[in-house]
């Protein structure tokens, strides 16, 4: 077999099912590759129309299915392209595995076309170290197994990330002698290494606590059911960060909403509670967005901060104690000792000293006739869709909207949640790409993408990936005709307005001229009439162009507060 179908096996071997990329000649061999496992029903191909599109889809995968995300490139534009894409998983701690080529080894450094090997030009293995957890350039056809198994093992461990492999065009067609001499599946198996010690100081503070709340960040999706258990047993209340929102039912009766970015007072409220004795963030990454701007009132030393990301725990060293471990392997431990004692859950009556706050803040309906509000359009969408419902969230307006006021009515638990959102590096445009990615990892469910008409403009050819692969997606567009958040932000720092106009644009017009159906909302009557049931069943994407009241300002306030801007 070829060195690309080697490569190919292995992806078979750990259920990769798709490899989403744009074609070209120096990836041409694992184009061939694929085609072949594709016929006999092995991981196929999705022809993104951008790379930085079919980053976002090999991202939306992953967070959906659990599995590594694959996304291939040819080299020098094609590979650049994918970068915005990779520092986003990498950012945000998605694991994926990125493939270029190259020319044929012989023209290395002699100036051949898209040539980036660094041999006196264009570097893009060095690009990628800088976002990824592992670049390397495969030199020799013995070199393959070796490097995919390197790269694949640092997608994982210690935390996760995208790793990245440049393969020169003679590489990939070079003849391996053998097929897959190594198990994968088993190599990935996450490592089960805990402190058991910090636990052991973690259960004997509990034990002492009498008013406890938790931060729940976007680390603890694989293990939300015991960290709502924890919160029962011990009588607390728990907030969440923006990130991590989708984990939970926004009606449990100890969720006290959103601490951070587009967060709610009651979150404020209950973690600047002086009354409080302990506060545990469980797998948070103490950013800005999810800190709330490194807010005091978590920052001290009545942290305990709980997370497998050696990176995450030094950006709190004011904490009491750093437990180390996978989310889920910690709260094992620490409820294996609770159950052991006998500690009963503590019912909503019988919570210590908690007020009861209320987490949604009142949004204005509109009246008859009027441009539709962004809020009403949040909480109807959510309350009118499915309890299976994906949505993913793009960054701008939508998601400050989202983070506050998108709810479900009764969700239903997954891995991933039933709202993404991307925190940190947070590229516009995301969300459409990776409602696509997310939509291939799982066709039983309905996926909606929010987004804005900025992003639109930016990346919406990729729609038409929905369209070819028959996914049934709902494109949400906020279009307001404006870089809404800049906006926004403008006028709230009092700064110029400039910049931040685009065109008055029909996206339903735009998606009929893609073959995709399409509707207007411009009022509350609008979205009330619309058959959301029926969208919500298409074997296909729909797109909804919203009028959103433009003159609705975001939730945004901490964003600006951090630029400097609002003291």
């Amino acid at each position: 077999m070829e060195a690309v179908d080697l490569l190919v096996a292995y992806l078979e071997q750990i259920n990769v099912e798709f490899v989403f990329g744009v074609p070209g000649g120096a990836i041409e061999p694992l184009y061939n590759a694929l085609a072949r496992s594709a016929r006999r029903g092995g991981p196929r191909p999705v022809v993104a129309r951008h790379e930085t599109g079919a980053a976002f889809m090999a991202d939306g995968y992953a967070r959906e299915t659990g599995r590594i995300g694959v996304c291939c490139a040819t080299s020098g534009p094609g590979a650049t392209n994918l970068i915005t894409g990779v520092a986003c998983a990498y950012e945000n701690g998605i694991p994926m595995l990125v493939i270029t080529g190259q020319p044929s080894l012989h023209l290395l450094g002699r100036g051949a076309m898209q040539e980036s090997a660094g041999m006196g030009g264009i570097d893009t293995v060095a690009m990628f170290r800088t976002c990824t957890c592992y670049s390397a350039l495969v030199s020799h056809p013995d070199q393959l197994e070796r490097q995919l198994t390197n790269a694949l093992l640092a997608a994982y461990q210690p935390t996760p990330g995208p790793v990245h492999l440049s393969i020169p065009v003679d590489v990939q067609r070079s003849l391996m002698k053998s097929g897959p001499a190594y198990d994968l599946a088993h190599l990935l198996l996450q490592p089960s290494a805990v402190d058991d010690a910090a636990v052991r100081k973690l259960q004997a503070q509990l034990a002492q606590a009498q008013r406890v709340v938790v931060l729940i960040g976007s680390g603890c999706g694989e293990a939300i059911d015991l960290v709502i258990e924890l919160v029962e047993r011990i009588g607390a209340v728990f907030v969440v960060t923006p990130d991590a929102k989708g984990f939970i039912s926004p009606r449990h009766p100890s969720y006290r909403g959103v601490f951070g970015f587009a967060g709610h007072t009651s979150a404020d409220a209950a973690m600047g509670d002086k009354g409080v004795d302990l506060i545990l963030a469980v797998g948070t990454d103490m950013g800005e967005f999810t800190s709330n701007g490194w807010d005091e009132s978590l920052l001290n030393n009545r942290l305990v901060h709980i997370d497998s990301c050696e990176m995450h725990l030094t950006r709190s060293p004011m904490a009491r104690l750093h437990v180390r471990g996978r989310v889920r392997l910690v709260l094992e431990r620490v409820l294996r000792t609770l159950r052991k004692d006998g500690t009963k859950e503590i019912s909503v009556g019988e919570k210590r000293r908690f007020r009861n706050i209320s987490v949604d803040e009142p949004f204005k309906s509109a009246s008859a006739g009027a441009p539709i509000k962004p809020q009403y359009l949040m909480h109807e969408l959510g309350w009118r869709s499915p309890p299976d419902t994906r949505f993913l969230v793009d960054t701008g307006n939508s998601i400050a909207w989202a983070i506050h006021h998108l709810g479900m009515h009764d969700h239903q638990a997954s891995a991933g949640g039933w709202m993404r959102v991307t925190m940190n590096f947070a590229p516009m445009g995301w969300a459409i790409g990776g409602a696509v990615g997310t939509a291939l990892g799982n066709r039983a469910v309905p996926v909606v993408c929010i987004t804005g008409d900025g992003s639109l403009l930016m990346n919406g050819q990729e729609m038409t990936v929905a369209l070819t692969e028959k996914l049934c997606v709902v494109f949400v567009v906020l279009n307001d005709a404006a870089l809404g958040m800049v906006k926004h932000g403008q006028r709230l720092a009092g700064a110029e307005q400039v910049g931040v106009e685009l065109p008055k644009v029909d996206f339903r017009l735009l998606a009929e001229s893609m073959g995709i159906p399409g509707h207007v909302i411009r009022t509350a009557e609008d979205f009330d009439n619309l058959d959301l049931d029926a969208i919500l069943r298409h074997p296909g994407p729909t797109v909804l162009d919203v009028r959103i009241d433009k003159e609705e300002v975001p939730p945004m306030g901490l964003r600006i507060k951090i630029l400097g801007a609002v003291k």
